[in-house]
């Protein structure tokens, strides 16, 4: 069956949303919104869209993620992304509907647009208000007769800002948590070289062993390690490459194969970047 992908317009349709102003811009108050479509299986969507709400799901069980923590969370979805719930009618909440072509640049500086929305930002009591705050002010302003949308992409732009502030701090308040996933991350990367390799290892492999989306994985190994999940890879790569030049009688195309590359001239041209020497001449020296 082919993926169904809905503009703007057409998930508003489906939401039970009316009174669509335009097809590149709508702000949902769910205080006023009294048939929204409370169940879908997946679908997808080809625009933006930011929201604040409480918990709504139905299967949702209350966890105190933070100290201080408050009674709703943020999210954001971006185009592609395919979404699906099953939730209680909702009383608060809004959600910012917005084109591509308008946040397109705005929204690459932040990886965390491309977070799933398990991956959600559960905000302090402080930081609460302040996107609340935000949120009701884009709605204010959508529900003016000449709006401006200038203004309310400025105000999306500092809605994303803050939410780079808070998803940072919300690394390192669940920092137990997270260093868990990495500690995991290198036994995992350790287990994939003991098996039979088929190919490099990706970013996407690791993060679906921690079932994160590639983005999110990413920022969170580089918050704590400093170094992202790739440069991991690559060292460990480059660390079994010396030990087997060094340790064993495997040919270089042999030791090429065992880790994953697809020709020995990918492997020598991998090593070399790395240590400005190719494998045959650091195998001589030892």
């Amino acid at each position: 069956m082919e993926k169904r992908i809905f503009d703007l317009k057409e998930f508003a349709d489906y939401l039970n949303v009316k009174d669509i102003k335009n097809n590149d811009l709508h702000i949902i108050n769910y205080e006023k919104e009294k048939n929204i479509r409370l169940h879908s299986d997946p679908v997808t969507i080809d625009f933006y869209l930011l929201a604040i709400k409480p918990p709504l799901e139905k299967n949702y069980i209350e966890t105190v993620h933070i100290e201080d923590q408050g009674k709703s969370f943020m999210y954001m979805d971006s185009p592609q992304n395919t979404l699906d719930w099953d939730i209680n009618i909702p009383t608060s909440g809004f959600n910012i509907f917005v084109s591509a072509k308008y946040i397109n640049q705005l929204a690459k500086n932040y990886n965390f647009s491309h977070y799933n929305n398990h991956e959600a930002l559960f905000l302090t009591k402080d930081e609460e208000l302040i996107i609340w705050d935000l949120f009701s002010k884009v709605y204010d302003e959508f529900e003016k007769p000449q709006y401006s949308k200038d203004i309310i992409i400025s105000y999306i732009g500092l809605i994303l800002s803050y939410t780079q502030t808070y998803y940072n701090r919300q690394f390192d308040t669940r920092s137990k948590m997270y260093n868990k996933v990495i500690e995991e991350f290198y036994q995992n990367l350790k287990e994939y070289f003991y098996k039979d390799v088929a190919g490099l290892p990706s970013v996407a492999y690791f993060a679906e062993k921690a079932n994160l989306s590639a983005n999110y994985f990413g920022d969170l190994i580089k918050h704590f390690t400093g170094e992202a999940p790739i440069d991991h890879i690559h060292n460990f790569v480059l660390e079994q490459a010396k030990d087997k030049l060094r340790n064993t009688d495997l040919s270089i195309s042999e030791i090429s194969y065992s880790l994953g590359f697809d020709y020995p001239n990918y492997f020598a041209r991998f090593f070399r970047k790395k240590t400005e020497m190719s494998p045959k001449v650091f195998r001589n020296q030892k």
